[in-house]
């Protein structure tokens, strides 16, 4: 899910909800400069981490964390299995028919609550704003802003122009944004949108049908929870082993907190490209370059571009996804902001037939990301395995943060 910092070019980080699942292919991963590989099996910063399907065993290529939510101060607690794993996104969202033991604060403005409307590629979710200590692993965000995904109030039109509500429609307990930016949204958001076009995130709603934009300081925003760590808070490393070409049933790996900061989370040899304010690089593929290109944890697949520039057929069964008749071998290159480049290549194979294999996690699926320009690359989670996928946050040395690998 890629973070909305450029309006309107709002991205979900768990990638484009398409057919059965949200799938997309990457060869092996391979880049003869990536580092070698050392999977962290333990320590206060590293959370366990599995693609299996999800909540009905369908959702392919999507990773999953174990959150714990707190009322803020206290021992009383939950904690959420099969969280997606987004490095496209800012902040933490969770299904209230998953906090069943729960009641949190809610953030209020003018004594009415708080609900916010979160676009992606997909649609939107919506919810309130709420007020929780967030746990993963060894780590803690005291009093978080997150997103409680209810309808228990009316989504207004600035919401539903995004499409269709993916609170019943994730396949998952939630999604925690470990993404670029500290905030879900920075500084749009602290000012009510008028200008036409321009659609507002936040509401305040003084019944069940009546929300209005409200203006949402920063400290108020749904943050990236690592932001408000103690320690080990400058960003993430994704770390998952390589998968067999064709797929495989279940693979499991880590998150890994901070970069930098322990023995275990070098950043070693690994590249470093930076990112634009809207959270995007550049790929360049058969000479063209595609500025608006990303990598994404919660992308299910590869989705670049469309059949008429890549000469992929696309399926009948699964539209969206490619469906070459053998194996088609991508090449590419990734730039930064920062200059640093670095080729890439994967493997796109037929969707219909790796959804027939009804496995979790697939290396060689991929998709198209759009018919109209602007085109891009959206480097989904089959790009992460076999590598330590590093994603920094936003900082004074990196201020739109950086993908590194």
């Amino acid at each position: 899910m890629k973070n909305p910092r450029v309006i309107p070019a709002f991205v979900f980080a768990s990638g484009i909800f398409l057919g059965c699942a949200f799938l997309v292919g990457c060869g092996s991963g391979g880049n003869s400069s990536t580092p070698p590989q050392t999977i962290a099996s333990s320590g206060n910063n590293v959370a366990s981490i599995s693609v299996n399907g999800g909540l009905d065993g369908f959702y392919a290529d999507a990773a999953f964390v174990s959150v714990t939510v707190c009322v803020p101060g206290t021992s009383t607690c939950q904690t959420v299995d099969n969280v997606l794993v987004d490095t496209g996104s800012s902040g933490l969202r969770i299904l209230s028919s998953a906090l069943t033991t729960l009641s949190l604060p809610q953030q209020t403005s003018g004594g009415n609550p708080v609900v916010e409307c979160f676009p992606f590629v997909s649609g939107y979710t919506w919810g309130p704003v709420q007020t929780a200590d967030v746990k993963i692993a060894g780590e803690k965000a005291s009093s978080a802003p997150i997103q409680v995904l209810s309808d228990n109030f009316t989504a207004p039109s600035g919401c539903t122009g995004f499409g269709a509500s993916q609170n019943t429609a994730l396949d998952a307990n939630g999604i925690v944004g470990v993404g670029l930016f500290t905030q879900d949204c920075g500084d749009y958001c602290t000012a009510v949108q008028t200008a036409s076009g321009n659609p507002n995130l936040y509401y305040e709603c003084s019944s069940s049908s009546v929300c209005e934009p409200v203006a949402e300081s920063l400290a108020e925003q749904v943050p990236n929870p690592v932001s408000l760590f103690s320690t080990d808070n400058n960003g993430v490393i994704v770390e998952l082993p390589a998968v067999s070409a064709g797929g495989e049933t279940s693979v499991s790996g880590s998150l890994v907190f901070g970069i930098g900061t322990q023995s275990n989370n070098a950043l070693g040899a690994a590249t470093i490209y930076t990112a634009d304010d809207s959270g995007s690089f550049t790929t360049t593929y058969k000479g063209t370059a595609y500025a608006d290109s990303f990598i994404d944890s919660g992308s299910n697949g590869y989705y670049f571009l469309d059949s008429s520039l890549t000469g992929i057929t696309e399926c009948n069964d699964a539209p969206g996804f490619y469906c070459p008749a053998s194996t088609v071998n991508i090449s590419a290159t990734n730039q930064g902001q920062n200059g640093n480049s670095g080729s890439i290549t994967f493997s796109i194979e037929n969707a219909d037939t790796l959804f027939n294999s009804n496995d979790a996690a697939y290396s060689d699926l991929g998709g198209i990301s759009g018919t109209v320009a602007p085109y891009y690359f959206d480097l989904g989670l089959p790009f992460f395995f076999g590598r330590n996928l590093y994603t920094g946050l936003q900082s004074a040395t990196y201020a739109n943060g950086y993908w590194a690998y």
